[in-house]
């Protein structure tokens, strides 16, 4: 078979059609709209380098055409593509020129490279087919633009059109929540002195690092709430005004700040942040209520499980959805809600596993709660904390609320905040351990094992005759120890519920019921039930065995004296204990109470606190095998 020449193997059957290169825009002198006729399929076996060199110089010509005139803003972007397209179109015939000569001086020895021939066919309709597509594209750009781009002015006018059709299409912008907050004008209108007055009678201090002057008043009457659905006035119709805690902080929260709360037990904390999480959220448009709004998250579940219930009543007329997810209970029912819902009340583990399986997605959580934070953020709870927050969108209003404030958790919670408005109710300033000062507290120092008898004559004394149906909450410290007492009581003719971790979560939710409810007036609990339950009602809280640390203890008591009413509490304080005794000496001194002398005994002397949720008790033992060393003389 005879050789067929190069310029038939490059410019053959697959040759490549031309087009001649035109400048996608009409100068301002060319008014018709006549487009150039486009040439059929070549006929002729043209070499393919004098394809390229008509394209390229075509190419130049359209850029010498468009640099002469007065462009557009999408005429110059035409341009600047047609310059890329003369510089590709080169480079393509420099690399089939070499391939060209190549090729000839391989038909000359008489053998012809079909590969190298093909490559450069290749290349040539990979260029073509690049610039007809942006050309093509440059092209619709200058459809869409006004035919007033045609004016000597036609820059302004396309860059103002193109504004506003940017603006229309825009998504709509994110509401700005923290600007939505106005004083209601009956609250502006009063006196200063008044404001004044309120704050030095409930010892309210509010520092705040951005704002020194006009600070925004409290709120003292749910009047003065900017709630406009009576609905959701139903959770606290039944107080007279709202607690020193609510009142301080709803203006804060409402303007979008983020907030430190420090008051002491029973002062009302979930309506504080429970208000201002419902209002922001039912004020967003529909479409962006989709999603997980608010997330609130607590140290137990008995604690999670009552946020939930006084949230439900407050979000429930305007539509939101309130999911409670916990531990000790199957996960599949709770990821399932979890989609749905608009605000999430959780436990640290649980949320966890939901974020770790995908079921919860906090990507749109604006409104996080850190419920007793200062054990919240203990060195048990810190890392799930930090992995919680992490999910959650840096531009978010994060609330702390507690009874303590040490300072060690102070600065670690400074890095989740931005400016945080700290609000302290009481004269604890420093954020120090303090109790409850309308708590009268006893403690008495006795033999250990005296302790059941003497705990039987305390509940004869108070829950006999007419105080039988009085509430009294018993403190164990080991679940084991709880049982037993729990046991004890019942034999001794009385009715008791008892609440601890070795509990199910059935029993331990039944339990607490039934001495909500007044069906059971004898709780026995460990320190589960130690923070944040509101259980109202408590007349008397004793301690059968101190708790590990004093922190403990304040939450311990603090059941009791809720709600600004007066409270027991009853402390059975033994030789084992001695080791907190300074510690206690200094809670009851803080709060002028009594100190008896067999306590002083035991000395002043306070430990240092060597972990953050056991106090000085913590054993710093090291279970792992140790290697052997064996030394050779």
């Amino acid at each position: 078979m005879g050789k067929r020449p190069i310029a038939e193997v490059v410019a053959g059957d697959d040759a490549i059609p031309k087009f001649e290169i035109v400048s996608c825009k009409k100068s301002r002198k060319d008014k018709t709209n006549k487009a150039p006729p486009i040439p059929s399929r070549l006929e002729s076996n043209d070499s393919a380098v004098s394809l390229l060199r008509v394209e390229t110089n075509s190419n130049s010509e359209a850029v010498n055409i468009v640099n002469q005139d007065i462009l557009s803003k999408a005429e110059r972007k035409a341009a600047k593509k047609a310059r890329k397209e003369a510089k590709e179109a080169k480079k393509a015939q420099k690399l089939l020129s070499q391939r060209t000569s190549a090729s000839e001086s391989v038909q000359e020895s008489g053998e012809l490279n079909g590969g190298d021939a093909k490559a450069a066919r290749k290349a040539v309709r990979k260029a073509e087919k690049k610039r007809l597509k942006e050309l093509a594209k440059a092209e619709a750009a200058e459809a869409e633009t006004p035919t007033a781009s045609s004016n000597p002015i036609s820059g302004a006018t396309s860059a103002t059109a193109s504004h506003g059709a940017s603006s229309a299409t825009s998504p709509e912008p994110i509401v700005d929540l923290a600007s939505t907050y106005t004083e209601h004008p009956e609250l502006t209108a009063l006196p200063r002195t008044e404001i004044d007055a309120f704050l030095s009678a409930h010892s309210v201090t509010i520092d705040d690092p951005i704002t020194t002057s006009n600070a925004l008043r409290p709120i003292t009457k749910f009047s003065y709430l900017p709630i406009t659905d009576e609905a959701q006035r139903v959770p606290f119709a039944s107080f007279t005004s709202p607690t020193p805690i609510q009142a301080a902080t709803w203006p804060a929260l409402l303007s979008g700040r983020d907030m430190i709360g420090v008051a002491e037990t029973g002062s009302g904390k979930t309506l504080a942040f429970g208000v201002p999480c419902v209002q922001t959220i039912s004020t967003l448009p529909k479409a962006r209520r989709k999603g997980v709004k608010a997330v609130i998250v607590s140290p137990t579940r008995e604690l999670a499980s009552q946020i939930h219930d006084q949230l439900v009543k407050m979000a429930s007329p305007t539509g939101l959805e309130v999911v409670c997810v916990y531990g000790g209970v199957p996960k599949e029912p709770q990821a399932k809600a979890i989609r749905k819902a608009h605000i999430v009340v959780a436990t640290p583990g649980r949320l966890n596993d939901l974020i770790g399986d995908g079921s919860a997605d906090l990507s749109q959580a604006e409104y996080v709660v850190l419920d007793e934070a200062d054990r919240m953020l203990d060195k048990g709870f810190e890392e799930a904390i930090r992995q919680i927050i992490k999910c959650t969108p840096s531009k978010r209003q994060t609330l702390m609320f507690t009874a303590t404030w040490p300072p060690s958790v102070r600065e670690l919670a400074s890095t989740f905040m931005q400016s945080p408005v700290k609000i302290t109710i009481g004269d604890n300033h420093s954020g120090e351990l303090r109790a409850n000062a309308r708590i009268k507290q006893m403690v008495e120092v006795i033999d250990p094992r005296n302790k059941e008898m003497r705990l039987l004559q305390l509940l004869n004394q108070y829950q006999r005759g007419k105080n039988k149906n009085d509430r009294i909450l018993v403190f164990c410290l080991y679940k084991k120890e709880a049982t037993r007492v729990e046991n004890f009581i019942r034999r001794n003719g009385f009715q008791v519920a008892g609440i601890h971790g070795d509990l199910s979560q059935e029993k331990r939710t039944a339990s607490l019921e039934s001495f909500k409810q007044g069906s059971v007036p004898l709780l026995v609990a460990t320190d589960v039930a130690a923070r944040g339950l509101d259980i109202p009602a408590v007349k008397v809280v004793i301690n059968v065995t101190f708790p590990l640390t004093a922190e403990d203890y304040v939450h311990r008591i603090g059941r009791t004296g809720r709600a600004g009413k007066e409270g027991l509490a009853i402390t059975l304080f033994t030789e084992h204990d001695k080791g907190l005794s300074g510690a206690l000496i200094n809670v009851l001194k803080a709060a002028n109470q009594d100190v008896p002398e067999d306590l002083l005994k035991f000395g002043t002397t306070v430990k240092k606190k060597t972990h953050d949720a056991y106090g000085a008790f913590v054993k710093d033992i090291d279970p792992t095998k140790k290697a052997t060393r064996i030394t050779f003389d």
